[in-house]
């Protein structure tokens, strides 16, 4: 576990000139350069609409977190930098990259990538926090603590509180305007991008181990792992009497959590292996969606069995469940329904020059394409 790897200063030294960097300062004056940079080339690609649209709102949500953001997160010897926060960025970073370059063998562009990567990823954070907030409400707002000083909390999204699955409705809502907007097939974008989602997924999922959330129940194999004092499962353990209370050290008390199991790196394991298993389907598959279609049915279940180890989440609507096992049922179902629909459209074809034409041949009533005549 190491939650924060080093502090950024909030004030910087120049010539013997104590200036502000976050805030109004030098930050925002790098982000301000960065952004006309970036509006000037845009324009001639885009004009003054397409450049509102593509860059509107990452640029005003980039700069708000400047101002106003990174200042609040100021905990006295600077701006901490969290190693979830670090991993979510590489997530990102790393999950562009691949449907980049999956992009570049079935008709998208980088730029349509990236694009479309910033969209689907600030709408997933929304998401993902709101549903962490909602399901986590009695730590955000206590009795007597008002909605605005709630505020900085329910913002510092580098410090974790995430739910995967809360990122699927606002993410998917996301990905389905853009590709409306720009007149991409839906499908299709959606193949790209799915091994890649696993692989962002994969390294958020050691940002949670860093952070010591999403973490496992009791272990006594030999990769068993212990956490420090005041991480989030040294105080379930505390709570549920599993260790003394009072302060890590005192009598009776190791200072660490018992052993438990490494959930968070299970999952990024199980993550990591799906993307390359999605990867690998990717010639394989005869109709766009599919490729997506065996990601949302296999995630789910993989899902389902890990939260069998893990103990951070507890039952939710009166069922043993978890919330995140029922809304793996939901996915479940959701997926046979893709599948289903699926088999009734057009196959693709290879043509002449070896070269995947998308959905050109109707299966037949065994949902195997006709044979080609002579």
């Amino acid at each position: 576990m190491l939650s924060t790897l080093f502090h950024i200063p909030t004030r910087l030294t120049v010539g013997g000139v104590s200036l502000p960097l976050v805030g109004c300062g030098l930050l925002l004056c790098v982000w301000a350069a960065c952004a006309a940079v970036a509006v000037v080339r845009s324009l001639a690609a885009r004009g003054w609409y397409g450049t509102a649209r593509a860059l509107g709102v990452p640029l005003a949500v980039t700069g708000g977190l400047i101002a106003f953001v990174l200042p609040a997160l100021d905990d006295g010897q600077g701006v901490p930098v969290r190693g979830y926060g670090v991993m979510l960025l590489a997530a990102a970073a790393a999950g562009t990259w691949l449907s980049i370059r999956r992009g570049r063998s079935m008709g998208f562009d980088a730029d349509t990538i990236i694009a479309l990567a910033m969209e689907v990823f600030l709408w997933g954070l929304v998401g993902a926090r709101l549903f962490f907030v909602i399901e986590y409400r009695d730590q955000f707002f206590p009795p007597g603590r008002s909605v605005l000083a709630a505020v900085p909390d329910i913002l510092n999204l580098a410090a974790g509180g995430l739910v995967v699955f809360g990122a699927l409705p606002t993410a998917a809502l996301a990905a389905w305007r853009f590709a409306a907007r720009r007149r991409l097939p839906l499908l299709a974008l959606a193949d790209c991008v799915a091994p890649g989602l696993l692989v962002g997924l994969a390294l958020g999922r050691i940002g949670c181990f860093l952070n010591g959330c999403c973490y496992g129940g009791a272990c006594d194999l030999p990769w068993a792992v212990r956490f420090p004092p005041h991480s989030p499962p040294w105080l379930d353990q505390v709570a549920r009497g599993l260790l003394p209370h009072g302060s890590p050290g005192s009598a009776g008390s190791s200072g660490w959590t018992l052993p438990v199991h490494p959930a968070q790196l299970y999952a990024a394991i199980d993550a990591g292996l799906l993307a390359t298993l999605a990867a690998a389907f990717t010639p394989l598959a005869r109709r766009p969606g599919e490729v997506f279609a065996l990601v949302l049915t296999l995630h789910p279940v993989s899902r389902f069995l890990l939260e069998l180890i893990r103990v951070d989440e507890p039952p939710a609507l009166g069922t043993p469940l978890s919330i995140s096992q029922l809304v793996s049922l939901v996915l479940l179902a959701l997926a046979g329904a893709l599948w289903w629909w699926l088999s009734g459209q057009p196959v693709d074809r290879v043509d002449s020059a070896g070269r995947r034409v998308r959905g050109q041949i109707r299966p037949t009533a065994d949902g195997m394409p006709p044979e080609p005549k002579p």
